[in-house]
């Protein structure tokens, strides 16, 4: 590795054996990483026992490093002649905020380079046999953030309905809001939607439902980030399991009699 340079590398969405071996090398041969919370033991062992790692863990609600502070984090050490890798879980460039790390780089002189990570819609729909493109179902995908600003002036319509599927990046807490505003903006309440939890890793749940009920089954289920949801009749095609289905069963066994 070169001194001085920082290397963004996708960590995937959780499973040590979907690093690329790209990515495997440079961790091994860093001399810092900064790694996000996401990024889970079994990959940070690949580091070199001198290697040192830095958190900059985020959460929805609590940020321990900003995004400034990554940066010049990222900066200060390359430019202390260190190998730095920035591990991101995922693809740096899926919602991962690498163009701006890129971009304070390159602003301070920093050699940087791009590995690419599979990301936790590509991994997740792997895991639960769901196929985000299919001849006869979709021929289009949109990937899009949960949680934004201006979330209500979002226009959903044509990301999702006939020949499409939506994959939603961060959605868990939003997902009420999400779904009311995708059946204002056309879509159908029956249209199916899955929900990949904690996507490729061990204890990952896949799960289906009806967008109507999408909010009512995250509660329901207990559903906890990260999670991605999926819109689209693809998902009828996967292995998630229909709990809508599963929850009116149980609803009409225990209806009392008439």
């Amino acid at each position: 590795m070169q001194k001085g340079t920082v290397h963004l590398v996708g960590a995937g969405p959780g499973d040590p054996d979907l690093l690329t071996v790209k990515a495997a090398r440079l961790i091994g041969a860093a001399d810092v990483i900064v790694h996000d919370g996401l990024v889970g033991a079994g990959i940070l062992d690949l580091a070199r026992p001198d290697a040192r790692l830095i958190s900059v863990a985020k959460s929805r609600a609590n940020h321990s490093v900003p995004q400034d502070g990554i940066n010049a984090i990222l900066v200060h050490e390359a430019l202390a002649g260190h190998c730095v890798v920035r591990l991101k879980g995922g693809d740096p460039f899926i919602f991962g905020r690498g163009g701006e790390e890129v971009e304070a780089c390159r602003a301070a002189g920093v050699v940087v380079e791009v590995v690419p990570g599979i990301s936790a819609a590509i991994g997740g729909a792997a895991q639960a046999m769901l196929p985000l493109t299919h001849r006869e179902a979709s021929s289009a995908v949109s990937f899009v953030a949960g949680q934004c600003k201006g979330l209500s002036d979002q226009n959903w319509a044509g990301l999702a309905g006939k020949g499409r599927t939506l994959v939603i990046y961060m959605g868990v807490a939003t997902a009420s809001d999400i779904t009311e505003k995708l059946i204002a903006d056309g879509v159908s309440p029956d249209m199916p939607v899955a929900v990949l939890e904690r996507a490729t890793r061990k204890d990952a749940r896949a799960i289906r439902t009806l967008l109507t009920d999408l909010g009512d089954m995250i509660a329901r289920e207990g559903v906890k980030s990260p999670a991605i949801i999926v819109v689209g009749e693809v998902v009828t095609r996967s292995d998630a399991v229909n709990v809508l289905a599963d929850f009116v069963r149980q609803a009409e066994l225990i209806a009392p009699s008439p």
